[in-house]
């Protein structure tokens, strides 16, 4: 990907009191706020180390899955959204890695789809997309973020070229699971452009 200069926003200063008055609370609004907080400080870092290692302990004791949940409403265009399209792509992959595997061999033979992401010329497989994606879940990411964005969405597409290749039948009313991957793609892809540009927050 060439190199094309961005910068990153940091996060509003605030205390570990902060966070820890949402995270479990009942007020949306408030959710919402420490998720979008959670994001900054997994992608940015933080002025306040105290905040950081709160955010990533509580990812570690109470799961991420407590904290990807809170992010799951969050517009795809936005550092939150952005984390929980990566954690999806990340838990689909764990939850079926061998037919995951099966239709990223597939995608990588049937099409030269790699480069129709931001010049990413190697995809990662899927054990490679698991550990970049935990990189960036656990705050200690030292890449490029908009280069995570661009080879998720890389990997996406691959998987989707393999599995348009299988027969499949998708149920009446529910998007094709194709489909699914392509839009999960777009957006990643999209999101790693705004991060190029600065937009990304």
């Amino acid at each position: 990907m060439p190199d094309q200069p961005h910068r990153h926003h940091r996060p509003a200063p605030k205390t570990t009191e902060f966070f820890d008055a949402y995270v479990g609370g009942e007020d949306p609004a408030g959710l919402t706020e420490a998720g979008d907080l959670a994001a900054q400080v997994l992608v940015r870092g933080a002025d306040d180390p105290r905040l950081a290692q709160r955010i990533i302990h509580l990812a570690d004791t109470e799961g991420l899955e407590a904290v990807a949940q809170v992010w799951s409403h969050a517009p795809a265009d936005s550092l939150a959204g952005c984390l929980w399209r990566l954690y999806a792509l990340r838990q689909w992959v764990h939850a079926d890695p061998h037919g995951v595997a099966r239709e990223f061999e597939a995608g990588r033979a049937r099409a030269q789809v790699a480069r129709v992401v931001a010049g990413v010329a190697d995809p990662p497989g899927p054990d490679q997309l698991r550990a970049m994606v935990d990189e960036v879940l656990a705050g200690i990411a030292t890449g490029d973020f908009a280069d995570v964005l661009f080879r998720a969405s890389a990997f996406a597409r691959v998987v989707a070229a393999g599995r348009a290749g299988e027969p499949h039948d998708p149920e009446p009313g529910v998007l094709d699971p194709v489909a699914r991957l392509l839009t999960l793609a777009e957006q990643l892809e999209a999101a790693g452009h705004a991060e190029l540009a600065g937009r990304l927050a």
